[in-house]
């Protein structure tokens, strides 16, 4: 059953009619509704075009969020060969919300990281909504050390509303699990790709997303905080979400204006959920072209190009 979204409801409509045409003619086989059922499939169409060519930026948020959205596992199992899951930070336990390890992409030996957010009631409470706990930023780290050890290019998904706020992972270090991270990030001599496939929410995506190469898919958001948050500190309602997410400037269309976004990945019309193939496709060939990009490359000038794109971050948006 398809989920639509609030803004989505016309398109709801005209596509249940269009289904229900279709189920009577099925049980009265001289039913002949074939005509009406077309022309609202063209009226659907053509309002599913609109609909996605002017998304604000909360709607935008509401796509990245749609629980159908292709996630990590998605990615993996479609772009990637032979993968070998690796578990645990060897410290304290292996946080579900965190999936990585080695596999092939292209026939390239690469080490895989990203966010896992769940299909289910089952698999979310188990990925822990794609919200990770600190042990989840050691296992990454443990996997960054890795693959520069063994000269692997790295290439994470982006996908989380942010890092799990817990009593429990706070406890345990969460802020320095997830600056190590980030600083693990810079070091490395090897490629480090990333993409946002949904939410970059907070140091919970940057931890994986200091990269020489950021890409976002079309509808995709990545902000500092989510926009409820937002609208919650600034006014005191939480009801303002709309407000905030127009003021955060999260969309990739914003974020490619600034600098934090290198490349925009168009999605398929009416949002990665409705053709998840032809999305994973457009990623897996962004994440071959950014990695050409970075290719031949010494492990020193990979290092300096990263802590440079980050020292300067931000001037574009000052110069504007």
């Amino acid at each position: 059953m398809t989920h639509y979204l609030d803004f989505e409801k016309p398109l709801a409509e005209i596509e249940g009619k269009a289904e229900e045409l279709r189920a009577m003619a099925r049980q009265n086989t001289g039913m002949d509704i074939e005509a009406e059922a077309k022309a609202l499939d063209r009226k659907a169409d053509t309002l599913l075009t609109d609909l996605y060519a002017k998304l604000t930026p909360w709607r935008k948020c509401q796509v990245a969020r749609h629980p159908e959205r292709p996630h990590c596992r998605d990615y993996i199992d479609t772009l990637f060969t032979e993968y070998m899951p690796l578990a645990g930070d060897r410290n304290f336990a292996d946080d579900h919300a965190i999936m990585g390890g080695t596999a092939r992409f292209n026939d390239m030996p690469v080490m895989v990281i990203g966010h896992e957010k769940g299909f289910d009631t089952t698999s979310r409470i188990e990925h822990n909504f794609g919200m990770a706990r600190p042990e989840g930023y050691r296992k990454a780290v443990r996997l960054l050390d890795m693959a520069d050890r063994f000269g692997l290019p790295v290439v994470t998904l982006i996908d989380t509303p942010g890092a799990y706020p817990g009593k429990g992972a706070e406890e345990r270090g969460q802020s320095e699990a997830i600056a190590r991270s980030t600083e693990k990030c810079l070091q490395i001599g090897v490629p480090l790709v990333s993409v946002v496939i949904g939410e970059g929410g907070s140091g919970g995506a940057v931890a994986f997303a200091t990269a020489n190469r950021v890409a976002m898919l079309e509808h995709s958001v990545y902000s500092v905080i989510s926009p409820e948050g937002c609208a919650s500190i600034l006014w005191k309602d939480g009801a303002r979400m709309r407000d905030a997410a127009e003021a955060l400037r999260l969309t990739a269309q914003d974020l490619h204006t600034l600098g934090v976004c290198d490349r925009i990945i168009k999605e398929p019309r009416g949002g990665a959920h409705r053709n998840a193939q032809t999305a994973m496709d457009s990623v897996g060939q962004a994440i071959s072209a950014m990695l050409a990009e970075l290719d031949g490359l010494s492990a020193r000038e990979i290092v300096e190009a990263r802590r440079s794109k980050y020292l300067d971050m931000g001037s574009r948006g000052l110069a504007a």
